[in-house]
């Protein structure tokens, strides 16, 4: 049975947001790209459903170009903080039914989740911390954090486990640890 599609809303056609908007877009969603920077917009119309110069400010404008039609909208607007506030409050007002934010530092991160950003994501924090994981570890190739206290790692097994049977290895004999295959 095929994924189903949702539609997405990126408020901010920098790095981060044109970043999502391709990703999304590449995996078959609809998506409407906007930004006050025509150039950054331009770049955006060959890959995105939509793409459009708009003031994320505006209320009345975002609610004229549709965005409250929009399944999900991210806000990465980066630099300015009132801007990416005001964003966040007009998707809440549109009515859009689930709204991340992007944020660039803890107090901002608060304001945003007290606006009702369902998610708040701090880009270089958690990139960072994910650096540093597979930085301290040679062995990680990669990891995803489910929260909790809970990871999904990828590692190199060792060649001197080449061979074994998983059963031999004891996983999770000391620590609270599961194969996942």
């Amino acid at each position: 049975m095929p994924k189903e599609t949702r539609s997405f809303a990126v408020l901010g056609l920098g790095g981060f947001g044109s970043t999502v908007a391709l990703e999304l877009a590449r995996f078959g969603n609809r998506v409407i790209g906007a930004d006050l920077d025509e150039r950054k917009v331009s770049r955006m119309v060959p890959h995105l459903h939509s793409a459009i110069i708009l003031d994320a400010t505006d209320e009345a404008a975002m609610r004229e170009a549709g965005i409250d039609r929009y399944d999900v909208a991210l806000v990465a607007i980066g630099r300015d903080i009132k801007a990416s506030i005001l964003a966040t409050m007009n998707l809440r007002l549109l009515g859009v039914g689930t709204i991340w934010s992007k944020a660039s530092d803890r107090t901002h991160h608060r304001i945003l989740s007290k606006l009702g950003a369902d998610r708040v994501i701090l880009p270089e924090q958690e990139m960072g911390r994910h650096s540093a994981q597979m930085l301290h570890n040679p062995a990680v190739q990669d990891y995803v954090s489910l929260g909790n206290g809970f990871s999904v790692v990828n590692i190199i097994v060792p060649e001197k486990l080449d061979g074994e049977a998983v059963s031999a290895l004891a996983i999770g004999s000391e620590n609270d640890i599961r194969l996942l295959g």
